[in-house]
């Protein structure tokens, strides 16, 4: 069975003159590689792709899947995320992971809070800033905690975004809407642990596979998992397996907030407490990380015993399970 593999290469970009920061989200030839080593490993035939244009002029040209790892960020618009799932739908080709209406919430931050705050999963108040005038409007208790809507990997989020007082809430607001050009959510600031909890499986089926603390450390930047907290990691960061207590607690919201949003097949969800210890969803990564020894997901997969090959196994278990026909083809060619 021919499965395309969609995805956006950082170094890719990064040679057409992108940033650092700008192509945090895109990926490694590592992990690609590993992807696909673990695709053949299950008996199926990957076919690289590349990015959303790479996939419209393939199809153009009459080549078409049986289905598609899609693992592509996208890079502009604010339904980036959904572009491939949105073309694959049109095409009829089945794809692993989210649809387009999941990755397109799920990007905006403040429609997703809104979605997973109506399902009932604790999630702090907020409030979205569009243009300058919006911070008069704000109407929550200080402190605040600040980043734009649509980013992931950390964007945004440094040593400035909690602010404690009016004027420094319009300054870094007015920042983050200059640089990011884009709206900004401002929420309760939550003092407590915060965690990231990897989650496999759709609906009903779906399961917490572990939950990883983000513990702060020596150079810490600011009070949240931001960029440079991520991108710098060694001395800035350390990574532990969650309590128990803790985990059980997390891994509950999560899970909630997962099937709140239709999520599929695999992905994480981040977690932050208030000043009781009580957890509460901060955003969800439906494409999260894949890179082996490195990305989130893959350290709680190792913690449980899974090789990188296993982890996308358990993936790939989740997808066959709402494509039973696929399944049954693999079966027959085997």
């Amino acid at each position: 069975m021919r499965i395309g593999v969609t995805y956006d290469l950082r170094a890719d970009y990064i040679a057409m003159g992108y940033g650092e920061e700008e192509t945090a989200e895109f990926d490694s030839i590592v992990t690609i590689d590993a992807i696909c080593a673990a695709l053949s490993g299950l008996g199926l035939t990957p076919v690289r792709i590349g990015g959303v244009k790479k996939l419209v002029a393939r199809l153009a040209k009459g080549e078409r899947f049986d289905a598609v790892f899609n693992f592509c960020e996208g890079l502009k618009g604010n339904a980036r995320e959904a572009q491939v799932p949105a073309l694959l739908d049109a095409y009829d080709i089945p794809y692993v992971f989210s649809d387009a209406l999941t990755l397109a919430l799920a990007l905006d931050k403040s429609m997703a809070k809104r979605v997973v705050r109506d399902a009932g999963v604790p999630t702090v108040d907020f409030r979205v800033v569009e243009k300058p005038a919006d911070v008069r409007k704000i109407d929550l208790a200080f402190p605040l905690f600040l980043k734009p809507v649509q980013e992931g990997s950390g964007k945004g989020i440094g040593a400035e975004s909690k602010v404690d007082n009016p004027r420094d809430l319009k300054r870094v607001a007015q920042q983050l809407l200059a640089r990011f050009q884009q709206p900004v959510l401002v929420e309760t600031f939550l003092p407590g642990r915060e965690f990231t909890v990897g989650i496999i499986g759709t609906g009903e089926d779906a399961e917490v596979l572990g939950v990883s603390e983000i513990v702060p450390i020596g150079n810490w930047v600011g009070h949240g998992y931001g960029y440079q907290n991520k991108e710098y990691s060694d001395d800035k960061v350390s990574i532990v397996e969650a309590d128990k207590d803790n985990a059980r607690a997390a891994g509950q919201v999560a899970l909630a907030a997962w099937r709140a949003l239709r999520c599929r097949d695999g992905g994480r969800i981040d977690v932050r407490c208030d000043a009781e210890g009580k957890p509460h969803f901060i955003e969800v990564n439906p494409l999260a990380g894949l890179r082996p020894d490195y990305s989130d997901l893959c350290l709680i997969a190792a913690r449980k015993g899974l090789s990188h090959a296993d982890l996308v196994g358990r993936i790939m278990e989740a997808f066959f399970k709402r494509n039973p026909d696929l399944k049954a083809r693999i079966r027959v060619a085997a």
